[in-house]
């Protein structure tokens, strides 16, 4: 799902390195790219909905860690 400022982006499994043993990508994305682009599989139930500010241009989403306190730019 997506509005003009958020996106849902999920989990997913990449099949990059083998069918056989898939991992689970670093980043989440958005469900159009993780379905086109990453050929993944998505991990439904990890929906977040995210800033679309906060998608890079190949909609993969990376989480700021910023501990217990916000982060500052």
């Amino acid at each position: 799902m997506t509005t003009d400022s958020s996106a849902t982006v999920y989990a997913f499994m990449s099949f990059e390195q083998s069918v056989e043993n898939p991992s689970m990508a670093p980043f989440k994305a958005t469900r159009e790219a993780i379905v086109s682009r990453y050929l993944g599989r998505v991990l439904e139930g990890t929906a977040e909905q995210v800033e679309t500010d906060a998608l890079d241009p190949q909609g993969r989403y990376h989480r700021v860690a910023t501990g217990w306190g916000e982060l500052s730019l």
